[in-house]
């Protein structure tokens, strides 16, 4: 399945505004070009000092024509925008929101929460830490999600497959219910951006039991919780890896059918370690693509680039955010 050509079919005649708060970065220019020429279904916004995103343009070859450049500090919606921080937060003072709503990130937020832009795309310049900081305070989180995460789309070669990994790149040391958490979101996220029905494995070094330890039964909690807070996808754990992806091994491992094991395609990893590690394996010694990270559990999409993101990650996560846009 071409996961990214589907997001443009799905997009076809659309025009999803997505604003990129590091607007002067040359890959960004770059890859607002692509979407621009592209029939993307994506509107690029570039935030950033004109003069700068002007030089850049020049230096990397690209016109801005049909490109919307706004610069935060002389943003004609700064006072909306404030206001609306302010009513958000009503212990800042305007002219303290007018302070922050000028800084792009801040920016970029309020208007993806103002309704002038769909979604929103940064972190090839600035740390995950500050995407995440300036999006709980401007887009802020959806209802009964107690924290954000992150996922990782793998794209196999071989097989042609697709498997979600969460979380990558946030949660240092999940809870039993953040666990559950990331996993609900990893399954919705699953669904909207191939269309297939989530299979989600919460992986352990046990499988049901076969070993004892509070890491392992922490993570079989966590899948009982997330079966118990949203029925609609089947939720399996604790697996071991090969369990969860093995039909030949779950048949020897489990006792009973499962609608998971053998044939998961969302993992939810135990901690960061886990997961950062096991994506970039899978990255570069399996030779697969990873599209992302994506961030789950805001209102409103939003993504978080790799500061070593190229030009063609940064159009492929700006398509996939807009198509989250469309469920939004």
């Amino acid at each position: 399945m071409d996961v990214l050509g589907r997001a443009k079919a799905l997009l076809s005649g659309q025009k999803l505004a997505v604003v990129f708060p590091e607007g002067d970065d040359e890959r960004i220019v770059k890859a607002a070009s692509i979407l621009r020429d592209g029939a993307s279904g994506v509107a690029p916004i570039l935030l950033g000092p004109k003069s700068a995103i002007s030089a850049t343009a020049s230096k990397v070859g690209v016109t801005l024509k049909d490109l919307t450049v706004i610069d935060p500090k002389d943003n004609p919606d700064q006072d909306m925008l404030a206001q609306a921080y302010g009513k958000a937060r009503p212990d800042t003072g305007h002219a303290l929101a007018l302070r922050f709503v000028r800084k792009p990130l801040f920016c970029a937020g309020m208007m993806v929460h103002n309704g002038l832009a769909h979604a929103l795309v940064a972190g090839v310049t600035c740390p995950t830490a500050r995407v995440i900081e300036s999006a709980l305070m401007t887009i802020g989180l959806s209802d009964s999600v107690a924290k954000p995460s992150s996922c990782f789309l793998m794209e196999l070669a071989n097989p042609n497959r697709h498997i979600l990994f969460a979380d990558c790149a946030v949660n240092v040391d999940p809870s039993m219910e953040e666990l559950a958490d990331i996993g609900i979101a990893s399954a919705h996220t699953m669904k909207i951006l191939t269309g297939l029905e989530p299979k989600v494995a919460f992986l352990s070094f046990s499988t049901l039991g076969s070993a004892h330890h509070a890491l392992a039964d922490k993570v079989g909690k966590a899948a009982r919780l997330a079966r118990e807070r949203c029925p609609q996808f089947p939720f399996e754990g604790e697996l071991q890896a090969d369990a969860a992806l093995s039909p030949r091994v779950a048949s020897l491992k489990l006792k009973s059918a499962s609608q998971v094991a053998g044939q998961a395609n969302v993992l939810i990893f135990p901690d960061l370690n886990a997961a950062n590690i096991g994506y970039k394996l899978v990255q570069y010694l399996g030779g697969a693509s990873a599209l992302g990270p994506f961030l789950q559990g805001f209102a409103k999409p939003v993504s978080d680039l790799s500061r070593g993101a190229s030009v063609d990650d940064i159009v492929a996560t700006a398509i996939l955010t807009a198509v989250q846009a469309l469920k939004a």
